[in-house]
C-alpha cells in the first residue's frame, strides 16, 4: 500500500487496489473511496455496526456512466437540485456556497439564514411541507436529484417518498459520537455539490482551532463540574460520558458529573437522582426554546427540584435560547464554536472574549 499526500484541506489518501482511500481522522460511519471515475460512499449503519446502512456511487454528471457495482445508489454529481430536510444540512450547503443547489425544503419554518428565508418565500425554493409527512405532490414537481433527510432505526423505505425512486442520502452524521467526527462528514456533502477544496478546507479549519482550543483548556487551574440541560416531562436526559456533549465538557476542561456511564447517548434519569448526583454542579448549561431570554425565576417554576442545585443558588446558570442563537445550525459543522463558548464560561481565567458568548448567555 501506498501513501499519496493532498493538500485539498490537509487530508492524505491511502492507494489500495480498491481506488484511493479518503483518511477520514474521526468518522467512523462514513467512508470515502475515489476511483478512477467515480467516488464511493459508504456509511456505516450505526445501529448495527456490522452492516451498511447505504452505499453512493458519486458519478460526474458529464461523463459516460461506468461500470459499478449494483449495491447502491449513483447520484449524478454535483448536485444542481436538492430537497433537504434537516436546517442543519440547508446551512452547510449555504456556507459551502451551493446554495443555489437547495430546490426544496422540508419544514421550512425552521430555517433563520436569510438566503433560505427569502428563497422559500418568492417560491425559488419549494416549501415541501412536514419533514415527517411531506407534500409528495410538491416533490414529484420539484423533481430533485436527491433527497437528504437523516436517517433512523430500522426505516429503511421512508414511506412514500421511499417510492419515487429518487435517491436518498441517508445523513448519518448526527449519529457519531464526538464533535470533529459528526463536522468530518462534511468532506461527502462537499463531493456530493462540487465544493470538495471548500469542504476539505472548511473542516482542516475547523479541527486546528478546535484542537488549540482543546490544548488551552488542558492547561487550565481547576475543572468545574458541569450540568446539563433539565428536565422535560418525568425525565431529565443527562450526557453519557462517550456522548458528544460528554465529550465537549472534558474538552472544556470540565467533569460530567455523569461520565462514569460511559454511554455514547444519552441517560434517562429522574430529577431526583440527578439531584442526588450533581446538586454541586459549579456550572448549569441548559438549551431552550422560546420567545424571550428564559429567567431564573422561570426555571425555579419550571419544577421545585431546580432550585436546590448549587448552580442555581450561586446564579452560574448559562442558557442558549436555540430559536435566535443558530446552536443547531451552526454547531454540528463548527464544533470549535461550541468549545469556545465552553471554556470561556468555565475558566473565565484563559482570558476569553466574556462576557460575549456566541451560544450561552448568563440567566437573570
Amino acid at each position: 500500500m501506498v501513501t499519496l499526500a493532498s493538500c485539498g484541506g490537509g487530508h492524505s489518501v491511502q492507494k489500495s487496489d480498491g481506488g484511493n482511500t479518503v483518511a477520514l481522522r474521526y468518522a467512523t460511519n462514513l467512508k470515502l473511496t475515489e476511483h478512477e471515475s467515480y467516488t464511493e460512499a459508504a456509511i456505516r449503519n450505526p445501529w448495527d455496526t456490522t452492516k451498511t446502512l447505504h452505499r453512493y456511487y458519486l458519478v460526474d454528471r458529464d461523463a459516460e456512466l461506468p461500470a459499478i457495482p449494483a449495491d447502491g445508489s449513483v447520484i449524478r454529481v454535483p448536485v444542481t437540485n436538492a430537497l433537504i430536510y434537516s436546517t442543519v444540512h440547508n446551512g452547510l450547503i449555504n456556507e459551502l456556497g451551493a446554495l443555489d443547489a437547495l430546490g426544496g425544503v422540508c419544514d421550512a419554518q425552521y430555517n433563520t439564514i436569510p438566503a433560505i428565508v427569502d428563497g422559500i418565500a418568492s417560491g425559488r425554493i419549494a416549501d415541501c411541507g412536514n419533514g415527517m409527512s411531506p407534500n409528495l405532490e410538491k416533490i414529484i414537481a420539484l423533481r430533485p436529484q436527491v433527497i437528504m433527510l437523516s436517517p433512523f432505526e430500522n426505516n429503511d423505505r421512508y414511506g412514500k417518498v421511499g417510492e419515487l425512486g429518487i435517491p436518498i442520502v441517508e445523513c448519518a452524521d448526527y449519529m457519531e459520537n464526538s464533535p470533529l467526527a459528526r463536522a468530518e462528514w462534511v468532506k461527502f456533502y462537499g463531493r456530493l455539490f462540487g465544493r470538495v477544496a471548500e469542504a476539505d478546507s472548511m473542516f482542516a479549519d475547523t479541527e486546528s482551532r478546535y484542537l488549540a482550543l482543546k490544548e488551552k483548556a488542558a492547561g487550565s487551574s481547576g475543572r468545574p463540574r458541569v450540568l446539563i440541560d433539565q428536565r422535560y416531562g418525568q425525565v431529565w436526559h443527562v450526557p453519557g460520558g462517550a456522548s458528544t456533549m460528554g465529550i465537549y465538557i472534558t474538552d472544556a476542561g470540565g467533569i460530567n458529573p455523569f461520565g462514569a456511564n460511559t454511554t455514547s447517548g444519552s441517560i434517562p434519569l429522574a430529577p431526583e437522582k440527578v439531584l442526588a448526583d450533581a446538586h454541586d454542579a459549579d456550572v448549569w448549561l441548559i438549551r431552550y426554546n422560546q420567545a424571550t431570554p428564559k429567567t431564573l425565576a422561570e426555571l425555579a417554576a419550571d419544577a421545585p427540584v431546580n432550585s436546590r442545585f448549587a448552580a442555581f443558588k450561586t446564579g452560574n446558570v448559562w442558557g442558549c435560547n436555540t430559536s435566535v442563537s443558530g446552536f443547531y445550525e451552526q454547531t454540528p459543522y463548527h464544533p470549535d464554536r461550541l468549545l469556545a463558548d465552553l471554556i470561556s464560561i468555565l475558566h473565565p481565567e484563559l482570558g476569553f472574549p466574556a462576557p460575549e458568548h456566541r451560544y450561552y448567555k448568563k440567566m437573570k
